[in-house]
């Protein structure tokens, strides 16, 4: 049994390691809208306590909010808790919109208002977000695990392209719908 669960952690890892090109990708976008005064607004939809997304949400706004690293600015955010019916009246173009999985339709009047949307997503697609990140697992907890280096990739990510020169960004492939 435990090498049952072992090699579905070690799978969920390995198609993380597939997708590095769409962390990269969404982190950039990111990036490019900080640098335009762009917010990041979080939500997250769970159905158990176990799988909280509201509470990873959360996580993410204060990593970004309060970096832990000395040096690192502070970037605003803002967690909606479990309420993305929120994002139509915080949000505004120039910001982000993150769904921890989300469910179909949480994302569209973020993208409608023209917002860039990344959605974090156990494999679902999820048609209204700019950028989908998914954790290619069926267990929630090894799902969680995903998202949750998912999102400290972005953060980091984020800081690192802030701190370069954007116009390099297309030179790395970098940069999609910002």
């Amino acid at each position: 049994m435990l090498d049952e669960i072992r090699a579905g952690r070690e799978a969920a890892g390995l198609a993380l390691v597939s997708e590095v090109g769409a962390v990269a990708g969404a982190a950039a976008a990111m990036a490019a809208r900080f640098r335009r005064g762009g917010r990041l607004l979080t939500f997250g939809r769970a159905e158990t306590a176990a799988t909280d997304a509201a509470a990873d949400a959360a996580h993410v706004a204060v990593e970004f909010t309060h970096p832990v690293i000395v040096g690192k600015p502070a970037l605003p955010a803002l967690c909606l808790g479990a309420q993305p019916a929120l994002l139509p009246i915080w949000g505004r173009p120039q910001d982000i919109a993150v769904g921890i999985r989300p469910a179909a339709g949480d994302l569209a009047a973020a993208r409608a208002l023209g917002m860039l949307t990344v959605a974090l997503t156990m494999g679902e697609t999820c048609g209204d977000a700019d950028h989908v990140l998914a954790a290619r697992s069926a267990d929630p907890l090894v799902a969680r695990e995903i998202h949750v280096t998912v999102y400290h990739l972005l953060w980091e990510l984020v800081h690192v392209l802030l701190e370069s020169e954007p116009e390099l960004e297309p030179e790395l492939g970098l940069g999609a719908r910002a």
